[in-house]
């Protein structure tokens, strides 16, 4: 059985902007405050992190920043993936000599590919890293599905530990838990279906809600890591309305919004992103306040 680079709930955190770049003052005590919280992982420069639009130095000094502010007090994640390959490869040599736990690897945008040609990026990538490498399937931002089968392929590699789910398809989550059985772990990369997911014999999620309510997605997933399917279950449900709310527009625009009403950092996007329409936001700030969140 492969080792989990985390178990219970992976924050994938907001990357702090402002006109100058980031915010590293506001980043270290989102950081701090995640870890305080009870939050199990931290995945930094994903796309909640608007990775899209950080230039090169950026992103890395993010992932440097990141470790270091952490100081192992849980793992960190680094989104190292990229349509360009060789870029991939480029950030994932980088992230693991920074001392990250894991990178998460997306499938390629845009130019897409064949199933054999993720399983020969994948692989190549795996090869590369000195750290766990967490695949990530989101088909809706992509435009491209690992398929089942390619996911038992790629899971006989000894570097490849896990999957992050967000293709939606609780079918094919089933079948990738059949065909690898314990040569991958599955993490839920959708926050409406991460009880569901783990039912499946997912280790926890990946997940959006978690930056505005890090203790509480933690406690759901340990839930169900106890066996507690009934408090998970209820806690998912509860949250339901709050979740809807932060995917009311493209992410990362809600989560934005809500970090920023919650006084964590300024709401602050890079176009092709742009501020959250009034009316979706006053719904978000109505459910955030229901959850018991100060804005």
């Amino acid at each position: 059985m492969k080792t989990p680079v985390f178990e219970g709930a992976a924050t994938a955190l907001i990357t702090p902007l402002n006109e100058n770049g980031i915010d590293y003052n506001a980043f270290s005590k989102l950081i701090d405050w995640q870890i305080e919280e009870g939050i199990d992982a931290l995945v930094v420069c994903g796309t909640t992190g608007e990775s899209s639009t950080l230039t090169d130095d950026e992103h890395k000094k993010a992932i440097e920043f990141a470790v270091e502010r952490a100081n192992g007090r849980v793992p960190i994640i680094a989104g190292t993936g990229s349509n360009d390959t060789a870029y991939a490869l480029e950030l994932t040599d980088f992230s693991c000599k920074a001392g990250v736990d894991g990178v998460l690897v997306v499938t390629p945008y845009y130019n897409k590919a064949t199933q054999n040609g993720l399983f020969a990026m994948f692989s190549k990538i795996a090869d590369k890293a000195t750290a766990p490498v967490i695949l990530y399937n989101v088909p809706s931002r992509t435009g491209v599905n690992i398929a089942p089968q390619t996911v038992a392929k790629l899971s006989q590699h000894p570097n490849i530990s896990s999957i992050k789910e967000a293709s939606g398809n609780i079918s094919a989550v089933a079948e990738i838990a059949e065909l690898c059985k314990d040569n991958i772990n599955i993490y839920s990369g959708n926050d409406d279906q991460t009880v569901p997911i783990m039912s499946l014999g997912g280790k926890g999620c990946i997940s959006v809600l978690s930056n505005l309510l890090p203790r509480e997605t933690s406690v759901m997933c340990r839930k169900m890591l106890n066996c507690d399917i009934k408090g998970a279950l209820d806690l998912q449900l509860k949250y339901l309305p709050l979740i809807k709310a932060l995917f009311s527009e493209v992410n990362p625009i809600p989560v934005k919004a809500a970090m920023a009403a919650m006084g964590f950092c300024e709401n602050y996007l890079r176009m092709p992103l742009t501020q959250m329409e009034q009316t979706h936001k006053e719904i978000l700030l109505k459910e955030m306040r229901k959850c018991g969140i100060e804005v």
